[in-house]
């Protein structure tokens, strides 16, 4: 087993990201270690621990351990049912406030002594990134008030919040923002633009083995919540759909079979949870030995054929991870 670099894009997807750790563990047996991750939602979480220096092994206790339902911690509108759900979307643009999430989050993340990025600085003396740039963790978050993606802390300085100084899991919350679900936070990955050849590969996990997955799926809707569940994911595998023809990202993707289940299937029991991980362990064996309709995944084949600028050095494009060029 050859020691290898490689950076990370996580795609999100709430409850499902177990399978983002099924595929870390291959890599990680591969002897593959991880200079940078990048992650939305979901992935924001499982990327900020393997930034914290979380092993493959402690991120599956740590997930498995998860009681998803204390996610929905909504507060006393929440209660009087659908209506309060609906006055909870109109007065505080969310059912869940996500306390309990960074709660949860700065525990694990105190246990590996970090707090705020300054704890997850990169250092590396051959980099060529800017100052701005030089973190181990990268949080994918929408800016609703502008209409576009923020990088943090890359971008933490446009909104007066010194990058070394924020929080982690305050990114990693606004990152979680799901519409309707938990209320966004109003505080509004990694290709070469010099032209010279990446260090390293980058790895995109994305959860869903084909961008139409749910594709003739009922949605049972039968109030605010239902209704938000469906219109969410109907947007996001439309949005997958548009992103994942480029076979340049297709090659460099570890696509994980999430079966049915929904990012927001919070009464995830503990079969699906396993057949999760075992999924996206296969996907990464998959990926890396090759299958008979795909080739094994070869760094210099990759190179040649695509050329230099996706890698290590890299600076993400303006999409979610896994799909933007990394």
């Amino acid at each position: 087993m050859v020691s290898s670099t490689a950076d990370l894009v996580l795609e999100g997807g709430g409850v499902k990201g177990i399978g983002l750790v099924g595929a870390i563990s291959v890599l990680e047996e591969r002897g593959y270690s991880f200079n940078r991750v990048a992650g939305t939602s979901a992935g924001a979480i499982v990327g900020a621990l393997v930034a914290a220096g979380y092993s493959s092994a402690e991120l599956n206790e740590i997930m498995r351990k998860v009681d998803y339902e204390k996610f929905r911690d909504g507060n006393f509108l929440d209660k009087l049912g659908l209506f309060g759900e609906a006055m909870s979307v109109l007065f505080e643009q969310g059912i869940y406030k996500g306390d309990y999430l960074k709660q949860w989050l700065g525990e694990q993340l105190t246990e590996k002594k970090i707090t705020t990025f300054s704890d997850l600085k990169l250092l590396d003396p051959n980099s060529s990134l800017p100052p701005s740039e030089q973190y181990k963790l990268v949080v994918m978050t929408s800016d609703i008030s502008n209409g576009c993606l923020r990088r943090l802390p890359w971008e933490c300085d446009d909104f007066g919040a010194p990058a070394d100084d924020t929080a982690v899991v305050d990114a990693v919350r606004a990152s979680m923002s799901i519409p309707f679900f938990y209320a966004p936070l109003k505080i509004d990955v990694f290709d070469r633009t010099d032209g010279k050849p990446p260090r390293w590969p980058t790895f995109g996990i994305k959860l869903s083995a084909h961008a139409d997955a749910l594709q003739g799926v009922a949605n049972k809707i039968s109030g605010t919540l239902t209704l938000a569940e469906a219109m969410i994911s109907t947007m996001t595998g439309f949005y997958d759909r548009m992103h994942i023809d480029n076979p340049a990202v297709v090659a460099r993707t570890i696509f994980v079979d999430t079966m049915k289940v929904r990012a927001t299937d919070f009464g995830l029991d503990a079969k699906t949870q396993q057949q999760l991980y075992d999924n996206g362990r296969n996907a990464a064996e998959n990926f890396l030995d090759g299958t008979p309709e795909s080739p094994a995944w070869d760094w210099n084949t990759w190179l040649q054929k695509y050329g230099s600028p996706p890698g290590a050095e890299s600076r993400p494009m303006n999409a979610p991870p896994p799909v933007a060029a990394t």
